[in-house]
């Protein structure tokens, strides 16, 4: 929906973000180079730009459920699927396709279940442990009704987590690395 409000191309392309030129293909620069070059302009033409935006940049807000489940998303996708936490997953969720979850298709309902379940962590390795409980923090103390006031540090550890996990950065993490980045250049770290 942001791509079609701000004119870009959809699906997966080069140039995701209505921000910066965050090249979303070179990989080996994700976790490295978090403060890419700004977008001037969103004029037609330009990488990935095809028509007008419909509106002002500056009105676009990601809604938290919509990152809590790109953040599930990538941390499922990054589990091996012969390790014993993917294995729990189909268990715990059995009216849920195997093709979904490998995906990391998931719905809120669902999240908060795998949440308040106390055995799914005793199903993990520690590298995976670390980014679920990172994951759950930002949950509860970042995109929910109330922001804690070390947000900063709990944006950090979940991108250092999920990094040593080795997901995939994706638009939504790299929204949130960004945000990291611009705050911390805001405050002189």
């Amino acid at each position: 929906m942001v791509c079609f409000l701000l004119g870009q191309q959809r699906g997966y392309t080069i140039y995701p973000c209505f921000l910066c030129m965050w090249d979303s293909r070179a990989r080996e620069k994700h976790w490295v180079q978090s403060n890419w070059p700004p977008r001037s302009d969103l004029r037609p033409g330009d990488p990935n730009i095809l028509n007008q935006p419909l509106v002002d940049r500056k009105n676009i807000i990601f809604p938290p459920s919509h990152i809590k489940l790109s953040l599930m998303k990538q941390l499922v996708k990054a589990l091996s699927t012969e390790g014993d936490c993917f294995k729990y997953i189909i268990s715990a969720l059995p009216s849920l396709w195997y093709e979904k979850i490998k995906a990391g298709v998931f719905d809120g309902p669902q999240i908060r279940q795998l949440i308040k379940d106390e055995h799914f962590t005793g199903t993990m390795t520690e590298l995976e442990r670390n980014a679920w409980l990172a994951f759950k923090n930002i949950v509860k103390d970042f995109l929910g009704n109330t922001r804690a006031s070390n947000y900063i540090e709990i944006v950090q550890q979940l991108l250092n987590s999920f990094n040593r996990l080795g997901s995939n950065m994706r638009i939504k993490l790299h929204f949130l690395h960004r945000h990291l980045t611009n705050y911390q250049e805001n405050i002189g770290h």
